[in-house]
């Protein structure tokens, strides 16, 4: 038995080390996607959208032991009224949950919808499959087949009050796979935040189906426990007029990759999706990005900023394809690093795929230190040097903070990073 488990690929490890879940109308779907898992493989370093990052250790059969991180910070979101759903390495925690009725939205648990008919049957795995082509992405896939837990929401109307799922690790060796399937219908409009450490190793995806008219907000931080590791996926569709905004903030975190694959399939709808990440030492951090245009008069931003220091390693790939029919696309994408020291190193691949022809499409990428002159004149004036460094990082960022619509969240997360890197002068 051990001489067979030795002969074991690395797919075939880490699959026999996880239970499918059974039955139900997700069962075809989990079927679908282990075939597909099996048939691609897991992501190797010479994979063509893997060469920046090592998967290693997000496929190896076990997840890495990762310290728990006691902080004294107060829980983000916290002073927000929201309707908070926990999970605990991955379990859904009843006790610390709120009770999840709220207006204009449905709320049920994946392992608990047992209808034959239920409404997320038409996006379970169905998002994940599209966004397969042309960049396979095989732990998506992973996680449709295996996902143990999630939440399904169906927003029909307007709810008071955002929806904030909150993830805790208090495990120093879990392994969580969590699936979210999230269906905002025609005229109706919702926020989702999220935030919390989640587990040791923590592979995440979210299927966001946006209905004609609809829109959806998410703000998320990722941050605590710097031992962490995490894959995590959006797939998205969005319908005609629809709105889809989407904004990261990630501290910390030895290891990161947040991918978002949007397909705009609605005329005239709008997508964007922006990062700010904060680096320090053993951290890499990895923005995949793949925006397909296949609709006449959309428009999408990819905005991302990263702070990199003692070694840190940040990476963006970031892509706009624009199919024939698209015309009047409007696409801008940039991504920025700001280097604080020579040791740290920023790695992007901007791309351009268009093949309509009335379309404004942009993209820029560019890598810097600290402007010497802003931060002269900040000293002359009195500003002691660190806190000046603050003050010009903090304004480098400030284009990727301004995609969140909402004030307080803006100022909340911005308080976030300015308290970051006060903790990480010198």
């Amino acid at each position: 038995m051990a001489e067979a488990a030795l002969k074991m690929t690395p797919t075939e490890a880490r699959i026999a080390g996880l239970t499918m879940p059974t039955g139900g109308w997700s069962e075809a779907a989990r079927k679908d996607a282990l075939g597909r898992v099996q048939a691609m493989g897991l992501p190797e370093r010479r994979d063509e959208y893997w060469k920046y990052t090592r998967p290693e250790t997000l496929v190896q059969a076990g997840a890495v032991h990762a310290a728990l991180f006691d902080s004294q910070e107060s829980p983000i979101f916290g002073e927000i009224d929201r309707l908070q759903i926990v999970f605990v390495d991955g379990v859904f925690d009843a006790e610390a949950s709120d009770d999840l009725s709220l207006e204009g939205v449905s709320v049920e648990r994946l392992v608990e919808a047992t209808a034959d008919l239920h409404w997320a049957r038409d996006i379970y795995g169905v998002l994940e499959k599209n966004g397969q082509d042309p960049v396979q992405r095989p732990l998506a896939a992973l996680n449709t087949a295996f996902a143990t837990d999630g939440v399904l929401i169906r927003v029909t109307g307007t709810p008071s009050k955002p929806i904030n799922l909150t993830y805790h690790h208090r495990d120093e060796t879990s392994d969580a796979i969590l699936h979210h399937v999230i269906r905002v219908e025609s005229g109706a409009e919702v926020t989702v935040l999220e935030n919390g450490p989640a587990a040791a190793r923590f592979n995440k995806a979210m299927e966001v189906d946006i209905a004609d008219g609809a829109t959806f907000h998410h703000v998320r931080a990722q941050g605590r426990d710097h031992e962490r590791r995490a894959a995590t996926h959006i797939f998205t569709r969005l319908g005609t007029e629809s709105t889809f905004k989407s904004f990261t903030l990630t501290a910390n975190g030895v290891l990161t990759r947040n991918e978002c694959i949007i397909e705009l399939t609605g005329d005239d709808a709008v997508a964007h999706v922006a990062g700010a990440c904060v680096g320090d030492g053993d951290f890499h951090h990895d923005d995949t990005v793949f925006i397909t245009h296949d609709a006449v008069g959309c428009e999408s931003r990819q905005v991302f900023k990263k702070v990199l220091r003692n070694g840190a390693t940040g990476v963006f790939q970031g892509k706009i394809l624009v199919k024939k029919d698209a015309q009047k696309t409007d696409g801008y994408q940039i991504s920025q690093s700001l280097l604080l020291d020579e040791d740290s190193q920023f790695l992007a691949k901007p791309e351009l795929e268009i093949y309509a022809d009335d379309v404004v499409c942009s993209h820029g990428s560019t890598s810097g230190a600290i402007d010497e002159d802003a931060l002269f004149y900040l000293r002359s004036r009195g500003v002691p040097t660190a806190a000046a460094t603050d003050l010009l990082t903090l304004a480098f960022l400030a284009e990727a903070v301004e995609e969140i619509e909402n004030e307080d969240l803006r100022e909340e997360i911005t308080g976030r990073l300015a308290a970051w890197l006060e903790r990480h002068r010198g």
